[in-house]
């Protein structure tokens, strides 16, 4: 089995990945993303004991135990840049052993969810509602630079939206893919919306964001609420799932996104306090995982 060069994973003195500066031993099975480092400790806070922790740049961690299950909360930063960072460093904690430097024969699969906030764009999902994303479309380009991307994407979907909205050509390609949907089940609840969630590359124009710079398609916030493929609609905006979505499929590991609504595009509304619905949806995550 092949060697990973020091220079493709880099490890710390200590032995930690060099991004996220968790050791191996530190990484639970059950993964709480977050994109604010400072949610980190939100989610900790719920925590019944807290076993080890880091921080460097925008990658802070924290392990501990939940109601007897143990969790690592982690905020990845803003963008699926970010997250390419983030889920390869995760697999290889779990799945390359760090003194030989190569994979593991037996591979472990890991629980993913992130947790975040979103713009909707449909006008039933109102500010402070939670959105569990059943899809993403990447609208980043991330995962087309790996192998493997055509077996777990939705072309038909793929097709059908990029003639609705007159997709330019200097744009790369949309992708679709899908949550692991045993983690979907265990996450509904009759207080979830189900949706499907754009990944944008940036959150001015990438998202219909007008400020002084013109658009190149005026009206692409109102062609993605008005498009449906099979009687599902495009919910919502935010700017990291269908990395995570595609890398944790490619990866072997099980991901699912919730987010809550802090604004609706559509009737252009902000939530007040979107924190206190935060801090709701974080321990209905981990009460869900914790079964």
């Amino acid at each position: 089995m092949r060697r990973i060069e020091e220079s493709e994973l880099i490890l710390n003195p200590d032995g930690s990945v060099f991004h996220l500066h968790i050791k191996p031993q530190e990484v639970a099975d059950n993964i709480i993303l977050v994109g604010d480092p400072g949610r980190v400790d939100t989610v900790a806070g719920f925590f019944d004991r807290i076993e080890a922790g880091a921080q460097n740049r925008e990658f802070v961690f924290r392990t501990g135990n939940y109601k007897g299950t143990r969790f690592t909360v982690l905020s990845t930063g803003i963008g699926t840049d970010n997250i390419d960072i983030v889920l390869n460093e995760l697999d290889a904690l779990v799945n390359v052993d760090f003194e030989s430097r190569r994979v593991k024969k037996e591979k472990k699969s890991l629980n993913i969810v992130r947790i975040g906030t979103s713009g909707s764009l449909q006008d039933y999902l109102p500010v402070d509602s939670w959105l569990l994303s059943d899809k993403a479309i990447g609208f980043d380009g991330l995962l087309n630079f790996y192998n493997g991307v055509e077996a777990i994407t939705n072309h038909s979907f793929e097709e059908a939206l990029l003639q609705f909205i007159g997709w330019s050509e200097r744009l790369t390609r949309p992708y679709v893919v899908e949550a692991n949907r045993e983690l979907v089940n265990l996450l509904s609840g009759s207080n979830i919306h189900n949706g499907i969630t754009i990944s944008a590359p940036g959150f001015y124009g990438p998202q219909g964001r007008v400020i002084r710079l013109e658009l190149d398609n005026a009206q692409i916030n109102d062609k993605l609420s008005e498009f449906s493929f099979e009687g599902e609609k495009i919910t919502n905006y935010e700017m990291e799932c269908s990395a995570i979505y595609g890398l944790s499929q490619l990866l072997g590991h099980r991901a699912a996104t919730v987010c809550a609504i802090i604004a609706n595009r559509k009737a252009g509304t902000y939530s007040k306090n979107y924190k206190h619905g935060m801090k709701a949806l974080i321990q209905y995550v981990l009460e869900r995982l914790s079964r």
